[in-house]
């Protein structure tokens, strides 16, 4: 296995603890979430800049990154649904996106063809992560205010689904076996 892919399961590695401080009395444990929640995307752009720079792309990698991030933001954005720090219906809208285009890509992977990320995938993941990180660091300071976060919450969703359609009409032909 390579390094770049490494890096991508060390991602999902991380998921666990992350859990285990966002529910756990520690102290500073936003603070905690959010140095793992770096950790995390820090890895997640290094393993594609390692992989493109060091010609280590792989079938594994192309499905196993984005899954990781998927694994990662979701279960973080359930675990602030069970907090009750943002609501279920935009997490949920988010979450059916994700399984919809999970399920595609795993689709079309059976066909031996690989539906790879685009830009606005790329960005959707970049603010579902920043969404996430101003959660931990609003947490953590005490200025978290419920209903910004739920507006801020909408607004991921919205960009999560844009993309979802997007990616579909763009791979439309590709997955005419559908």
């Amino acid at each position: 296995m390579n390094i770049a892919n490494k890096l991508t399961i060390s991602r999902v590695l991380l998921v666990p603890f992350f859990i285990w401080f966002l529910f756990s009395e520690f102290y500073n444990k936003f603070f905690w979430c959010l140095i793992l929640f770096l950790i995390a995307g820090i890895t997640d752009k290094l393993d594609g800049v390692i992989a493109r720079k060091c010609s280590q792309v792989t079938s594994f990698g192309e499905f196993a990154d984005p899954l990781a991030d998927k694994i990662l933001n979701l279960s973080a954005f359930l675990c602030f649904v069970e907090l009750g720090i943002i609501s279920s219906i935009p997490v949920i809208l988010i979450l059916s996106r994700e399984l919809i285009i999970t399920s595609t890509r795993m689709m079309a992977i059976k066909q031996n063809k690989i539906l790879s990320v685009n830009y606005l995938g790329k960005f959707k993941t970049l603010t579902q992560m920043s969404f996430i990180m101003l959660i931990l660091l609003l947490k953590h300071i005490n200025k978290a205010n419920t209903y910004i976060l739920n507006a801020i919450a909408w607004y991921v969703a919205f960009i999560t689904l844009i993309s979802g359609v997007v990616y579909m009409a763009k791979n439309r032909k590709i997955l005419s076996f559908c």
